[in-house]
């Protein structure tokens, strides 16, 4: 019986090297010079650490930018508060790994409510799929891509016929 896995993943190596890219970027930039900026990069949380409010927000749009350019997509990043301490701002970014059961309940729900036959199981952080035909789990796949209100970025892994 054909079936997939639904993922989310982040790949941690073209984190590094966004991040990376990003304190190169930083050190060029003019409106960066004579001012202590930096990313650090530690597992997946990203510490962004600037002189001002409004140069945490480039950073931050730096920051996207260059993981666009990596191939990973800025909507597995979940940005915490800016805290001020002393005379320098930070923020993290944590990215996520993995399916969360609300969401992972709700790509079930998602996927029987279309009446693609179909099954999905939830296998811990991810979704296994399994139908009939590779039709309707390529429909499958085109249902979740398409879906915007589970706003996260999904791989398809173990495709088997």
């Amino acid at each position: 019986m054909p079936s997939f896995d639904i993922i989310s993943e982040v790949d941690t190596v073209e984190l590094k090297n966004a991040v990376d890219n990003s304190n190169r970027e930083l050190d060029t930039r003019f409106d960066f010079r004579n001012v202590e900026a930096t990313f650090s990069l530690n597992k997946e949380i990203v510490k962004m650490s600037a002189e001002a409010e409004f140069q945490l927000l480039q950073m931050r749009d730096i920051l996207r930018g260059n993981l666009a350019k990596r191939g990973v997509d800025a909507r597995a990043m979940e940005t915490k508060d800016m805290v001020h301490t002393g005379k320098t701002y930070s923020q993290e970014a944590m990215f996520k790994q993995g399916i969360d059961t609300p969401v992972a309940k709700q790509i079930v729900k998602m996927l029987k409510d279309s009446k693609i036959k179909v099954q999905a199981s939830i296998q811990g952080d991810k979704v296994r799929v399994t139908g009939k035909k590779r039709d309707d789990l390529q429909a499958a796949m085109a249902l979740v891509r398409s879906s915007e209100e589970l706003d996260k970025p999904f791989q398809f892994e173990n495709f088997r016929d």
